[in-house]
């Protein structure tokens, strides 16, 4: 822990002491602008911010969960998210990646909620079992609950990490035997941020806790709580099989001839076209690949009580039409007549709509990197 008399270290002190050049870092920060959406005008904010504010104390609980949160964020594709940041979150309080065990790790957690009262970020992995007076998780001989409600007590803000945390998750799943509840239904009088997914793509976890500390404020949130950066669009809106959707072309079975030729796969259960997440632009594994891209369909694990809606392979016949959208079923009938058609002429806009979006990120990126070399 820090001493009250030393100077806290600021985030750029830590990369620099962890070895990292400058370019390293400004690297870093046209990554992760670059994902948090901003315009370039906000790169330098992100810069000096990173440079000036002190470390940002957080505390991270984990309760009813599997810690794929935690295991899809230190496995972000840029090094310094997990070395420098995770790192510096560690040091006050995580159960799964602290060194620190026992009554020192909760003492180093009481000289974090002590010291920075009303500063720090309270991180949590997990629902709440309200069942048996909480008794189907417990921690040092305390219930989730009575851990929760203390360490939110002080806290500036609470990001709810993942499905469990936000909807419930499989812990909530019918008939939800432990009464698991996500933590916005317990703790009422404080800020939230949602980010649901199981688990959310680490990427994702890094831009949200950046935002706070380059802003100094929590990011622009939806109806749900979810930051808008990373959920305001559907999967099916980004998804590279859009044009086979609306061309009414379906896999019938994952084995088809439809299948092998990449069709949408909306008819063996993809929940793309309800689910809003970010996998589609950002994708996994530094970016390689996502589970559509992979011949699997979405399961919607970011939208509340999926793993009550229905078999993961049971498609949503109840999708509200938009301008192009239509049932698939209608969809399909429609297109016998003029699929070569239809398909033509929506490939020709695709085109002409992706070009743009590329030249328009293209351009983007030329500007932040003379933007950053003026720094």
């Amino acid at each position: 822990m820090e001493d009250k008399d030393k100077i806290p270290e600021t985030y750029y002190n830590s990369i620099e002491r962890q070895g990292y050049s400058r370019r390293d870092f400004l690297k870093f920060v046209a990554y992760i602008g670059a994902y948090m959406g901003v315009q370039s005008s906000a790169i330098g904010q992100i810069t000096k911010a990173l440079e000036t504010t002190p470390r940002l104390p957080v505390i991270w609980e984990h309760f009813q969960e599997c810690t794929c949160c935690s295991e899809s964020f230190i496995r972000s594709d840029h090094p310094i998210v997990a070395d420098i940041i995770l790192d510096k979150i560690s040091l006050d309080y995580t159960l799964t990646l602290m060194a620190a065990s026992g009554h020192q790790a909760e003492a180093a957690k009481k000289a974090t909620m002590d010291k920075y009262k009303g500063e720090y970020i309270l991180c949590v992995e997990g629902s709440i079992p309200m069942g048996a007076d909480g008794n189907y998780c417990c921690i040092g001989g305390r219930s989730a609950l009575d851990i929760l409600k203390e360490s939110a007590a002080g806290a500036k803000a609470i990001i709810a990490w993942g499905s469990c945390a936000t909807s419930g998750c499989v812990q909530a799943a019918k008939p939800n035997p432990t009464g698991a509840v996500p933590i916005h239904k317990i703790i009422t009088d404080k800020p939230i941020i949602n980010v649901p997914g199981c688990p959310p793509i680490g990427e994702v976890m890094a831009g949200i806790i950046v935002h706070v500390v380059a802003f100094g404020k929590l990011p622009e949130l939806d109806s749900a709580g979810r930051p808008k950066a990373f959920y305001s669009k559907r999967v099916h809106d980004s998804c590279y099989r859009r044009p086979y959707f609306d061309a009414g072309l379906f896999a019938e079975n994952f084995d088809d001839e439809n299948a092998k030729k990449g069709y949408c796969l909306y008819k063996v259960g993809c929940k793309g076209p309800s689910t809003y997440n970010a996998c589609g632009n950002m994708k996994w594994n530094g970016g390689v690949s996502y589970p559509i891209q992979s011949g699997h369909g979405c399961i919607g694990c970011s939208a509340n009580d999926f793993w009550d809606a229905g078999s993961f392979y049971s498609r949503d016949a109840a999708i509200t039409p938009g301008n192009i959208e239509a049932n698939a079923d209608t969809l399909g009938k429609i297109a016998l007549g003029g699929v070569a058609a239809g398909i033509g002429v929506h490939a020709v806009l695709s085109n002409i709509s992706k070009r743009k979006e590329l030249n328009h990120r293209i351009n983007q990126g030329t500007e932040n990197e003379k933007h950053l070399e003026d720094l």
